[in-house]
């Protein structure tokens, strides 16, 4: 992809250079500083001054790690559509504030359409999700919820498509 199609796609503060170096930092965050810079042929100053840019303009939000959830024992995921009937900002927030407490919610959407609310949670087992979803319509008023058992990841990745 040429760079001017990159500045079109993206910010006017993004450039081809800040573009290779999300990439290398999406595909492998570890990578030394030294090695960002050999492949991005800039020397470490600049590579670090880019990052150090781009963490500060808030277009990288944060290190994380990413884990095998079989690995650590989360084998099941769930996905949870919600419809409510309730909008007003009193119910949102408390909706809000519920997601944000359960820690085996790992993702929330707020969706366009017929259904108002994606979750994908992740449990150890389904009897983990029946414990965990008790929980959730006993902390909130739902108008609907239906749920599905993931049977396989055919894709995941949290890199962005830049």
């Amino acid at each position: 992809m040429t760079a001017q199609r990159d500045r079109s796609r993206t910010s006017d503060n993004l450039d081809a250079t800040d573009l290779a170096i999300l990439r290398l930092l999406q595909a492998d965050s570890s990578l030394s500083l030294e090695r960002m810079a050999q492949k991005a042929g800039l020397s470490k100053t600049a590579v670090w001054n880019r990052i150090q840019r781009l963490q500060q303009n808030g277009v990288i939000t944060r290190h994380t790690v990413q884990l095998d959830a079989a690995k650590v024992g989360l084998t099941e995921t769930f996905f949870i559509a919600v419809r409510t009937a309730q909008h007003e900002d009193g119910w949102l927030d408390a909706f809000n504030k519920v997601v944000q407490e359960l820690p085996q919610i790992t993702e929330a959407h707020r969706l366009a359409g017929e259904v108002d609310y994606l979750l994908k949670v992740q449990v150890p087992s389904t009897r983990d999700f029946d414990a965990f979803y008790k929980e959730l319509v006993s902390r909130i008023s739902l108008h609907n919820v239906s749920s599905s058992l993931s049977m396989e990841t055919m894709k995941q990745t949290s890199a962005l498509p830049i």
